[in-house]
């Protein structure tokens, strides 16, 4: 999981990068909107390696390194793995609890704009649904609905391009994004580049939008103007498409820039590079760093553990495995007796058939401790195997231990 969250974030980031150095200030704006939505799904969908460009390898080993555990004389303390487990257990209870709380938060500001569309006076204004709220608020919109204030509806103070404005939003769907992006906020709290994507793709939108009024009433400087009437006003729905959403000098700018069609060309062009190395990268699965000290394999048949589909598991489970060799682990007399402590390296191959085979020791602490490691790895029950392409593979895994004397 860990892998894969640094492989998204690596991804996020070059994908933000790369629009804020080619595409933000080009007048591309659909492309632009296609380009940061599709950035956010291959984040996510790159690293899973669902598209390889690994072949066949049913008689390659893949090479897995476990966590270093701890035993302390002939007890089962396994302190390491204890507070492994409270940190795990830590670390699951702060990421739900904080999810909990953006879902309700993004469920109630949902049911809002639910209570609002019941609770105020509905018109149809050239087919859009117009929602006249009492309180004094910018006009706004979200999903099928353009929300502004009562009052200066009826005193006729609401321009006619902020109602296409808002139109424009709603034809656009940019609904839908806002709320694709919300939902990958509440799963991804913790990773702030969601944040920068939300921003690029609400301003964005307004890019779109403010292009749609300029065509319908062909007058960028009035609009322009009007638009800065509204720019001191802070007040904004954190779901909705709203009229003075970032009005800023680059804003103004790109309603009048000129469009530089080979410009345009060239730099899709590199986006489309930039995607097609980003996939071979990240979708090739690559010869790991060869391993030395081991037991009757080959250099080339060291591979990484990402090359697996499916990696072989202990019943129960690794904590079962840690628990398993720290009960049946035995201090040899004499490292006990000159209270020995140290640490041992490990080295074993699952088998396609589950067994494990080829158990050595890379690096022992002496006085019998390294043949235990040996005596307790053989006692191993068979595990589940690990496999490519629904094929079993043999695979290679690499134990750390270290030996603490009794206190």
């Amino acid at each position: 999981m860990i892998s894969y969250l640094l492989k998204s974030g690596v991804l996020l980031l070059v994908f933000y990068v790369v629009y804020k150095l080619l595409l933000e200030n080009e007048k591309m704006f659909r492309f632009n909107r296609a380009y940061l939505l599709a950035s956010l799904i291959f984040s996510l969908i790159i690293p899973l390696q669902i598209i390889s460009f690994e072949s066949g390898f049913s008689n390659r080993i893949g090479m897995i390194q476990l966590d270093e555990m701890v035993i302390q004389k002939s007890t089962e303390n396994l302190t390491s793995i204890s507070l492994d487990d409270f940190l795990i257990v830590l670390v699951t209870v702060s990421y739900g609890v904080v999810v909990l709380l953006l879902l309700l938060r993004f469920v109630l500001n949902l049911f809002s704009f639910y209570k609002r569309i019941k609770r105020n006076e509905v018109h149809f204004i050239q087919g859009e649904k117009v929602v006249l709220i009492e309180e004094p608020i910018l006009p706004h919109s979200f999903w099928k609905s353009i929300f502004i204030n009562k009052d200066k509806f009826e005193n006729g103070e609401i321009p006619s391009e902020l109602i296409a404005h808002e139109k424009a939003h709603l034809e656009q769907k940019h609904t839908l994004d806002i709320l694709f992006v919300e939902v990958l906020q509440i799963v991804f709290w913790f990773n702030p580049l969601f944040i920068f994507y939300k921003k690029a793709i609400k301003l964005n939108h307004e890019f779109l939008a403010d292009e749609a009024v300029n065509k319908q009433f062909d007058s960028v400087r009035s609009y322009q103007n009007l638009l800065l009437d509204f720019a001191s006003n802070k007040n904004t729905v954190s779901l909705a498409s709203t009229i003075n959403y970032l009005i800023t000098k680059k804003r103004l700018f790109m309603m009048t820039k000129k469009e530089s069609p080979i410009k345009i060309v060239l730099k899709v062009s590199s986006v489309g590079v930039v995607y097609a190395l980003l996939l071979f990268v990240f979708s090739t699965k690559t010869m790991a760093q060869t391993v030395k000290n081991t037991a009757q394999v080959k250099e080339k048949d060291i591979y990484e553990s990402d090359a697996i589909d499916k990696q072989p598991e202990f019943p129960g489970g690794t904590l079962a495995f840690y628990k398993f060799v720290g009960a049946t682990f035995k201090m040899p007399a004499e490292a006990e007796k000159n209270k020995i402590e140290g640490k041992v390296y490990m080295q074993f191959i699952i088998e396609k058939d589950g067994s494990l085979s080829d158990i050595t020791t890379v690096k022992d602490a002496g006085y019998g401790i390294g043949d235990e490691a040996i005596r307790v790895l053989k006692l191993s029950p068979k595990w589940t195997p690990g496999s490519y392409k629904e094929n079993p593979v043999r695979v290679m895994y690499s134990l750390p231990i270290t030996i603490q004397s009794a206190k």
